[in-house]
């Protein structure tokens, strides 16, 4: 063989090498990430080639699957009712994806999950029956929310203090699902995401805002535990009025009548005391202050139920000033509304709170449990069951003859705490009212905790009051949660 022939034989098989080199790294390397690029037409075609399982609320599907006409896409997502439970579903689309429960169970929704197969499936390849969502929802808990929020910007949660479950979890405006699910919805969506009042927005469990008086709670807890007061009912060194540390700064309270002046802390959460709270912060100082918040779940990062809610923040590095702000549930002190439910709950469970989660289980096509999530609940101890009963009664006290009088049920026990949290510069805008609270059953011994919080309504801003708008919607969902005529 001449010179010449064997230099291009040896090249071309270097070419051929080369061929197959890229051949097999496309194959096996390139072609998993070409399958799982979001904008593969033939991932969307894969995935609603079939109807999708389902989301269950008290044993009936909310969700459910369309055959389409003139696409590609056989199936879409529909929603029963899906204005009252798209905070909890969140939403499956064709074109703009999946979030919350649609989102994180996308794979078992769609039958993709490996736990779904069966040995004949794994060898086949063939798709497997999708799988169901088995929600905590208490539909009559939901409804009652929903209804009682009505026309107002706002959001209310309800968990069970016992279990962790999420009975009700309500956000206003909402929006419905079905809307967006298709193809063709590009309108509705721009729509959606246009909104000043922001109905995509889970605002209980994304919106973090000052939870105003609420947060005395998590304060007069951190003084109990601190031994700072020996009980409810010990007088504090209060003045009234009360100038914050190194400022000219005097906080006044909502009812200048009101017997704050060194009041003890029932009475002080009875007329929601601002000079008490504020000075127990700063006696307490910020860093136990914030140990007890943090107890109770704030500056939790990563707090899922399963969806990821949005960190509640108690700050550091204030000033004693900053810090008496801090106490009443204003300077950059925010909360979401599950977050403040989960102060109650803990403090009606007798100082313990169970992980709080609105997935009691998920299961294959045939009803078999793949995952119980009401068995790997988490309990953690907050504060002692006799911290935790004295605020009970305190609450109590609050409901029966403070702030908290419209939350009032015949038959049961209620505690809550209102706030009215100041918004805007130099609190130029409407406040918002809180409520957050939890009732028992004087009969069955049932319980269940709630925070409510509005953001915003057509009441004048002279009648804006925990009491006023949050305590009826949260009396609500209690009534329901208890099963109250």
């Amino acid at each position: 063989m001449n010179k010449t022939i064997r230099r291009a034989s040896v090249f071309s098989l270097l070419l051929v090498l080369a061929l197959l080199v890229r051949a097999t790294w496309v194959q096996f390397y390139e072609g998993q990430a070409l399958a799982d690029n979001k904008n593969n037409r033939r991932n969307a075609i894969e995935q609603y080639a079939y109807p999708l399982g389902d989301i269950i609320v008290a044993g009936e599907a909310i969700t459910g699957s369309e055959r389409t006409t003139g696409s590609d896409l056989a199936y879409k997502r529909t929603y029963k009712d899906g204005t009252l439970y798209a905070a909890v579903t969140g939403y499956s689309s064709q074109v703009y994806g999946a979030t919350q429960l649609e989102g994180i169970y996308e794979d078992l929704l769609d039958g993709t999950d490996t736990r779904l197969k069966n040995p004949v499936d794994t060898v086949t390849g063939k798709r497997a029956d999708p799988g169901d969502v088995v929600t905590t929802i208490d539909p009559d808990v939901q409804k009652a929310a929903y209804d009682a929020l009505g026309g107002k910007k706002g959001a209310a949660v309800a968990i069970d203090p016992s279990t962790g479950k999420i009975l009700g979890l309500v956000s206003t405006p909402s929006y419905d699902p079905s809307e967006i699910s298709g193809t063709t919805d590009s309108a509705a969506w721009k729509a959606l995401t246009q909104d000043s009042d922001k109905p995509m927005t889970n605002r209980a469990l994304r919106q973090p805002l000052p939870p105003g008086s609420t947060f005395k709670l998590v304060v007069a807890a951190a003084a109990l535990e601190d031994g700072l007061y020996s009980s409810v009912d010990t007088r504090t060194d209060s003045p009234n009025p009360y100038t914050l540390p190194g400022t000219t700064t005097v906080l006044s309270n909502e009812n200048a009548a009101a017997p704050c002046e060194n009041a003890t802390i029932r009475t002080a959460l009875q007329y929601s005391c601002n000079n008490v709270f504020a000075k127990m912060a700063v006696d307490l100082g910020q860093d136990k202050v914030k140990a007890m918040a943090e107890k109770f779940g704030f500056n939790d990062a990563e707090l899922d139920v399963p969806v990821r809610a949005y960190e509640s923040v108690y700050p550091s590095d204030m000033d004693k000033a900053q810090t008496g702000l801090s106490g009443i549930g204003q300077f950059d002190v925010t909360a979401t509304p599950l977050q403040m439910a989960m102060v109650s709950a803990a403090i009606a469970n007798g100082g313990e709170l169970v992980s709080p989660h609105m997935v009691s289980q998920i299961s294959d096509s045939d009803g078999n449990v793949l995952r119980d999530y009401d068995d790997s609940t988490d309990t953690k101890r907050i504060v002692s069951s006799s911290t935790a009963e004295q605020l009970q009664s305190a609450m109590v006290t609050v409901v029966e003859e403070g702030t908290g009088t419209n939350a009032q049920i015949a038959g049961a026990t209620v505690g809550g705490k209102t706030g009215t949290a100041q918004h805007g510069e130099n609190n130029s805008k409407t406040p918002y009212a809180w409520f957050t609270s939890y009732a028992k059953d004087d009969s069955s011994g049932k319980e269940v905790a709630v925070a409510v919080v509005v953001e915003q309504s057509d009441a004048a801003r002279s009648e804006v009051s925990g009491n006023g708008l949050a305590a009826p919607i949260a009396k609500a969902m209690m009534r329901a949660a208890l099963q109250q005529n």
